[in-house]
C-alpha cells in the first residue's frame, strides 16, 4: 500500500502604506540664525507601523552647508528600530498648494541606532536664498510648509500552513463579468444618444444600480416617453462613458490621458452625473479625490459645486481649508466668497478667530 503524499501551503504578504505630512514653520524668520546644526523637529507621525519625524536645519547641518537650508526625514524610536521607505520631500508654495519635490529616494533601509535613520544623505537641500526669493511663493507671511510622502512597507506576515483540507477561493470576478458585457453585443437593449455619440447598455444592470434609471426604464418615466434611444441632455460623452463604466464594474476607469486640471474637471463632472442619477458611492469616491486637489484657486469653485449638489463631506473640507488659507486668498475670492456665500463666510472667521485666541 502506498503512502498518501499530504500537500500544504503557507502564504508571505508584504503590504506597502502611505502617508503624507505637512510640518508648518510658523515665524520662519525667527529660527534663521539659530546657527549651524541646530534644527527645528516636527511633531512625530506614524506611517506602516513606525514613527518618522521631519528635522529642518535653517543654517545648514555643517559649516560647508551654512548657506543652504537642510531638511532631513528621521525615523524615531527605540535603537533597534528598522524599517523599509520610499519617500519625497519637498517645499509647499502656499499660493497655489502645489508641492515642489526637492529630494526623494526610492525603497531604503532606515535603522535608528546609527546615521541611516536619516534621509537625505545630502546635506545641501535648497540654496537660502532660492527658498527665500520673493518669487518663490515659499514662504508667505513667516510661514513655511515642509510636505513629506512616506511609502512605508508594513511588516512581513507569514500565513500559517494550511492543510490539503483548506480551499482557496479567488477574488470576486462579479466586476470583471459585468464589466465584459459592457463592451459585448449580447442583450443591450437600450440606447442613449450623448452628444454626437451613441452609448447601448442593460435596463436591467441599469436600473439595479441607480434609482433614478430604475424609475426612467422601467416606471411612469418609461410610460411617458415611449422611446428606445434616450438623449442625455447636459452631459458629455466622455462623462457618460465613465459613469457606465462606474455602472457596471464598481471602480473609476483609467483616466491615463487626463492630468492636472484636465483630471480634477472630469472628476468634477463625473459628481454632477452621480448626483443626478442618485449614485451615492460615486458621489463620495468624487469628493474623496476633489479633496486631495483642493488649492487656494480653486477652493471657492469647488465649494459652490458641493453646495449645489449637496456634498457635505466636501462642503466640510472646503470650509477647513478657507478657514486655514484665508489670508492667502486673492481679492476676487475672497469677494466671491463673501457675496456667494456669506454663511460660509462667517463660519471661516468664526474658525480663525478662535485660532487666533488660542495661539495668537
Amino acid at each position: 500500500m502506498g503512502t498518501e503524499s499530504k500537500r500544504t501551503v503557507s502564504r508571505c504578504v508584504t503590504e506597502v502604506e502611505d502617508g503624507t505630512h505637512a510640518f508648518e514653520i510658523v515665524g520662519y524668520s525667527l529660527k534663521r540664525g539659530i546657527g549651524v546644526g541646530k534644527f527645528v523637529r516636527s511633531g512625530t507621525f506614524a506611517v506602516g507601523g513606525h514613527h518618522w519625524a521631519i528635522r529642518f536645519y535653517p543654517d545648514g547641518i555643517v559649516e560647508d552647508s551654512k548657506d543652504y537650508v537642510s531638511v532631513y526625514l528621521e525615523l524615531m524610536g527605540t535603537s533597534d528600530a528598522e524599517a523599509r521607505a520610499a519617500y519625497t520631500l519637498g517645499f509647499v508654495k502656499r499660493a497655489t498648494g502645489k508641492v515642489k519635490i526637492v529630494s526623494s529616494e526610492d525603497t531604503r533601509v532606515f535603522k535608528a541606532n546609527d546615521d541611516s535613520r536619516f534621509a537625505p544623505r545630502s546635506t545641501k537641500f535648497m540654496l537660502r536664498s532660492n527658498l527665500e526669493g520673493e518669487a518663490s511663493g515659499y514662504i508667505e507671511g513667516d510661514c513655511l510648509t515642509i510636505e513629506c510622502e512616506i511609502d512605508a512597507i508594513k511588516e512581513t506576515l507569514v500565513s500559517e500552513t494550511m492543510g490539503c483540507s483548506e480551499i482557496e477561493v479567488p477574488p470576486s470576478e462579479l466586476s470583471d463579468h459585468f464589466g465584459r458585457l459592457l463592451v459585448e453585443d449580447q442583450g443591450r437593449d437600450v440606447a442613449f444618444s450623448v452628444g454626437a455619440e451613441a452609448f447601448a447598455a442593460h435596463r436591467i444592470v441599469l436600473a439595479a444600480r441607480s434609482p433614478v434609471f430604475k424609475a426612467e426604464l422601467y416606471g411612469e418615466m418609461r410610460e411617458s416617453t415611449g422611446t428606445q434611444c434616450i438623449a442625455i441632455k447636459d452631459m458629455q460623452p466622455a462623462v457618460f462613458r465613465a459613469l457606465l463604466h462606474f455602472i457596471y464594474t464598481d471602480v473609476l476607469p483609467v483616466m491615463v490621458d487626463l492630468e492636472g486640471d484636465d483630471y480634477v474637471e472630469m472628476i468634477r463632472h463625473l459628481l454632477v452625473a452621480a448626483d443626478r442619477y442618485a449614485m451615492d458611492r460615486l458621489k463620495l469616491m468624487c469628493q474623496s479625490i476633489l479633496r486631495k486637489h483642493l488649492h487656494v484657486e480653486n477652493v471657492v469653485s469647488m465649494l459652490a459645486l458641493a453646495d449645489q449638489h449637496n456634498c457635505g463631506k466636501l462642503k466640510d473640507v472646503c470650509v477647513e481649508f478657507i478657514a486655514s488659507e484665508i489670508d492667502a486668498m486673492d481679492t476676487e475670492g475672497y469677494e466671491n466668497l463673501k457675496k456667494n456665500f456669506p454663511s460660509v463666510l462667517v463660519r471661516v472667521l468664526e474658525k480663525t478667530s478662535r485660532f487666533n485666541s488660542r495661539y495668537g
